[in-house]
Parts: structure tokens; sequence; C-alpha cells
């Protein structure tokens, strides 16, 4: 039983620690602040089935999609994701929190918006490439939707419970969110640096 399950497990921990809630919270900030309940977990659920979407297609396609169909190198697609990154790491260390509340764009944008860059990304959508090597396509469905949907009702209570709070505690939050943000903003920055490096190296590598 426990080889049986194993396999679904450390997918789930996978994409769930790519995906972190609890992390995400920190920099999606600005759109947690700025943006109402309703139109906040309207944008949550949608960007959710479009990121969820995006990790079935490769999952079942795999490093085929960007070789044969898109003609493009995988690598390539890791230094640009890494390249978005770094930028929003940048603009959160030196502007706060409020950096990707600029970044949000209209409301009736917000579900893309969540969905790249916070859901979709090199990381995911390569442990969705994994995930599809190791199980069949349902069972990757099966675990992927599984991930989406804890991590977003973790975000809907932690839009909820801010909510509720900052107008008691808002002095508090907004320093949290302000100093747990920049320190989150250069973990950002360093897996986007490795992201590049790893790139540019398996590019060397094949010539």
């Amino acid at each position: 039983m426990k080889a049986v399950t194993s396999p679904y497990i450390h997918t789930f921990i996978l994409f769930f620690s790519l995906l972190n809630p609890f992390l995400m919270s920190v920099y999606m900030i600005g759109l947690i602040r700025h943006t109402e309940t309703k139109s906040f977990n309207k944008g949550l659920i949608q960007g959710a089935l479009i990121a969820y979407l995006a990790f079935i297609l490769f999952a079942w396609g795999g490093e085929a999609i960007f070789n044969k169909y898109l003609n493009v190198r995988f690598e390539s697609f890791q230094i640009f994701g890494g390249l978005i990154f770094l930028v929003i790491g940048y603009r959160f260390v030196f502007q706060g929190a409020d950096t990707i509340g600029e970044m949000r764009g209209a409301p009736e944008h917000l579900a893309g918006t969540i969905a790249m860059p916070f859901m979709i990304g090199p990381g995911t959508i390569s442990a969705a490439v994994v995930t599809g090597m190791k199980m069949n396509l349902l069972e990757a469905a099966a675990v992927i939707g599984l991930t989406l949907f804890v991590s977003c009702s973790i975000l809907i209570l932690m839009k909820f419970s801010h909510d509720h709070l900052r107008y008691k505690h808002a002095k508090h939050i907004d320093r949290y969110f302000d100093i747990a943000g920049r320190l989150a903003a250069l973990l950002i920055g360093t897996i986007a640096i490795d992201m590049i490096v790893t790139g540019v190296i398996r590019l060397i590598e094949q010539q």
C-alpha cells in the first residue's frame, strides 16, 4: 500500500511546495489589499482553472511541447521565467508589496494575472512534466486538481482573515506583510537567478 500511495503523496507535496499559498499570500498582498473579496475569489478560482488546464497539458505532452510543437528549447523557457521572477523580486525588495498591486491590471484581467506568474511558472510546469512521466493522465489530473483546491482554499481563508482583521490591526498586518514580503522577495530573486543559471548551463551542455 505504501508503494502505491507514495507517488501521489510525493507529487502533492511537490506541487504544494511550489504553489505554497503562505508564500503566495505575501507577494499577492497587493491583490489582497486592493481587491474586493468577491472579485478576488472569482479571479483566484478562474486563475486556478487556467493553471490546471496548463498543468494537464504539460503533464500530457511533456518537453515535446517545447521541442516539437513550439520549436523552442525548454531551457529558454526557464531563462525567461527566471527573468520574470527576477523583475518581481527586484521591485518587491525596493518598492514593497504594493508593486504587485501595480502589476495586477484591470479587475476583469485578474484571473490571468493570478494564473501567471503566481501559479504558472517554470517550476510548476517542470513539476507537471515530471508528474506526467510518473503516472497516467487521470492520476496526474486528480493530484494536481487536489493541490490547487487546497492552495486556493487556504488563500481564500487568508483573504477573509485579512479583511476582518485589517481595521483593528491594520498597522501590525501592514508591517508584517511588508517585512515578510521583502524577505520573501530575496528568496524569489535567488530562485530566479538559479533558474537562469540552470537554463544557461543546460544550453551550454547541449552544444
